[in-house]
């Protein structure tokens, strides 16, 4: 028996495959179509799709059977029926038992976001469960790109997602992208998470406000932290202990992060982070801290500010090297290193003023040039005798 997609044959008809299927695979339903109509035939048909999974049938034939229900579905009128309707089918593929079938799923949700006209908010609830099943096959990229992007393909519903929706999927999106070893992206859509809130609701978003920092602490590629500090629901953190330990990473250097080791051990490890991984932060954020103020440091400079062995130093500043915020020539004769370039570790007034002074320069020696330029084009050209 097949089950028809996307053919040119009667809904009802089509009702009646899928029914006279799903009973075939075992399915605790009738082949007769309900007297009450399509939509509580297609209610008692999504409420035992899943059978499928469990029957043994090829993912073919499961992904037949789900594109041929998506086809009935958006002939459905829309109406708060329809909704609910879409919404159990999104339960239902989210509880996909595999890798396999969770990408069969995955298809099946992708086409029928894009089935939905743009304008139902339904759509939401759609593009929700295909994080959630993409997170669990590792597929988590082919469903989100950009915060940018995401938003402007939810908008354009009427009315578009509330904030506490989005503020639901932003969680769901850090989770799931944190889960895949996404760590960049997962601090991304934590900062804009955070973002959503205001003065007057960032007492809400505490929890939020804790895991965005414990995480960027923990991430091993994150070092730039600062920008953190001016988020609302992080400075309503001002006072406790999380946000004295984000200060410390901002803008302190390692002894200072020592001694709020020593006096909150506990803390430290109640929020999930490794001391020696803190501490290996921390001399990197102090080495560029003094890289701000000096070119040129010696070893015994660096072994004392870092509080390294004489035979550590050398490897400190090749790992240093390798995470491409210092650029620094080491000369292991005369045990210095000569900076070149680094990042800073924070960029507020002084840093932009300074960038300011070093543009107008240029806009100054560019003008010259033209200046001089422009003279030589129209300096009079004299005949030579």
């Amino acid at each position: 028996m097949s089950v028809y997609t996307f053919l040119e044959i009667d809904v009802n008809t089509q009702v009646e495959e899928l029914r006279s299927y799903l009973k075939e695979v075992g399915a605790e339903i009738s082949t007769e179509r309900s007297t009450k109509g399509l939509e509580d035939d297609l209610h008692k048909i999504i409420g035992v799709c899943d059978t499928a999974f469990a029957a043994q049938s090829t993912e073919a034939e499961v992904e037949a059977l789900l594109n041929s229900i998506v086809s009935v579905l958006i002939v459905v009128p829309v109406g708060e029926k329809t909704e609910s309707l879409i919404l159990a089918f999104c339960e239902k593929l989210s509880k996909a038992p595999s890798d396999r079938l969770g990408n069969v799923c995955l298809r099946v949700l992708n086409l029928l976001f894009h089935a939905l006209p743009e304008n139902l908010g339904v759509r939401y609830h759609v593009y929700y469960t295909m994080v959630q099943v993409s997170g669990r096959i590792g597929q988590v990229q082919a469903v989100y790109q950009s915060a940018e992007r995401m938003r402007s393909t939810l908008n354009t519903a009427q009315p578009p997602p509330s904030p506490e929706q989005m503020q639901q999927l932003l969680r769901l999106l850090h989770q799931t992208l944190i889960a895949n070893k996404l760590s960049e992206d997962a601090s991304k859509v934590m900062i804009e998470l955070l973002g959503t809130y205001t003065t007057e609701n960032a007492s809400q978003a505490r929890e939020d406000a804790h895991i965005c920092i414990s995480a960027s602490l923990a991430d091993p590629t994150t070092y730039i932290m600062d920008h953190l500090l001016t988020l609302k629901p992080v400075k309503f953190l001002e006072g406790e202990l999380i946000h004295d330990l984000l200060t410390i990473f901002v803008s302190e250097k390692l002894p200072g992060y020592i001694h709020f080791y020593n006096n909150h051990k506990e803390f430290i490890s109640s929020i999930g982070l490794d001391h020696e991984a803190n501490v290996r932060k921390m001399r990197l954020l102090t080495f560029i801290q003094m890289a701000e103020n000096q070119t040129e440091m010696g070893f015994d400079l660096i072994m004392q500010e870092l509080q390294l062995g004489a035979e550590e130093v050398e490897g400190f500043i090749i790992e240093a090297l390798k995470t491409k915020l210092v650029s620094a020539r080491m000369d292991q004769n005369q045990r210095k290193v000569y900076v070149t370039s680094r990042v800073h570790r924070t960029f507020g007034r002084s840093q932009w003023q300074a960038l300011h002074e070093i543009l107008t320069g240029w806009k100054t020696n560019l003008a010259q040039v033209k200046d001089s330029m422009q003279a030589i084009v129209t300096a009079p050209i004299t005949a030579g005798k």
